[in-house]
């Protein structure tokens, strides 16, 4: 049998974030509805590119920026995704890596670039988000390392990557190998837009018993269930997976299991700056308290904290020690 090496192994889309402030008035001028994610093609992302104000490129993507959380804390964090032997693809590989994070999936060789989002903040930190998928959304299932997937604790998968075919299959493949290596499966639902376009498939993995941790905010429960109640939609889910978690912005985090629900208040925050990446970080404070087995009550605290700190600034990578930070907090 393989032996744990990794706390967390995430497999999500490689992208490099573009971040940019912005106005309500030019998000109404493009027609953007404030707070969403939308998919782009090559041409409309030269051309907001083109507009935007100056921005700042820092490497992104969901699961990335989880495994990234994973390692600030002092885990063992792993990431598969695919870039390109592109200038992007460098900076994204060259970024995680320097964060501590295993990142071995081999680049593609030329073709389609590196995956990169075009996210605009308004005044009042929230963000929109366009994305080119780019070479992101060509992983396949010969890139997936089983050793890898064997060797962790815990599989993480980002609902964003499920829309293309090559992914979700590779995907598929590695719940595959990481149940039957005995290991746990965590899965994000990510944004309600995936949940619209992917509620049957989303819902076949929960029903058939593949998830063992899921996450979701607020919106995205009340998407997969079609209730309009938090506490309806909350109850519906909970005894269909072993371990459900939901964020609920300023409102805090819950997590069920067994029918034993625990909730915890958000976490302090001076100044809200920019808010991409807080379920990212959340999900890489309560991983990773989860790995360490502490009880749902205390990782739900790490995931608050670590949401915390990259809200306070811009871009989805934590800035300061956050393995010091929750030490402090929680003592």
């Amino acid at each position: 049998m393989t032996a744990i090496r990794l706390d967390v192994l995430a497999i999500g889309n490689a992208i490099v974030d573009v971040i940019a402030n912005s106005t309500d008035d030019f998000l109404a001028e493009e027609g953007l509805d404030k707070g969403s994610m939308r998919l782009i093609d090559a041409e409309e992302a030269t051309r907001l590119y083109g507009k935007m104000r100056t921005g700042r490129e820092t490497s992104g993507g969901s699961a990335a920026n989880t495994a990234a959380g994973i390692a600030a804390l002092g885990a063992r964090g792993g990431f598969i995704g695919q870039v390109s032997d592109d200038e992007l693809g460098e900076i994204f590989s060259h970024d995680i890596r320097s964060l501590g994070v295993e990142f071995v999936t081999p680049a593609a060789q030329g073709g389609i670039p590196t995956a990169r989002c075009l996210i605009l903040v308004t005044p009042d930190a929230q963000r929109t988000m366009n994305t080119f998928l780019g070479a992101s959304q060509h992983l396949h299932v010969a890139q997936i390392d089983e050793d890898q997937v064997k060797s962790a604790a815990i599989l993480y998968l980002e609902g964003y990557l499920w829309d293309p075919e090559e992914p979700r299959k590779a995907m598929e493949r590695a719940i595959q190998v990481a149940r039957g290596a005995g290991r746990k499966v965590a899965f994000t639902l990510s944004d309600s837009f995936c949940i619209d376009r992917h509620r049957d498939g989303f819902n076949g993995l929960i029903d058939q018993g593949k998830i063992d941790i899921l996450f979701a905010n607020e919106a995205e429960i009340k998407s997969l269930t079609g209730e309009d109640d938090f506490d309806k939609a909350v109850a519906l889910t909970q005894t269909r997976v072993p371990l459900l978690v939901v964020t609920r912005s300023e409102k805090g985090a819950i997590a069920v299991e067994k029918g034993e629900k625990v909730a915890v208040a958000a976490e302090p925050v001076a100044k809200v700056v920019d808010t991409t990446g807080a379920g990212d970080l959340f999900a890489a404070g309560f991983l990773a308290g989860h790995a360490q087995g502490r009880s749902n009550a205390d990782a739900l605290r790490m995931g608050a904290i670590a949401a915390a700190e990259v809200i306070s600034h811009y871009g989805a990578r934590p800035e300061t020690d956050l393995k010091a930070l929750v030490a402090q907090r929680m003592g």
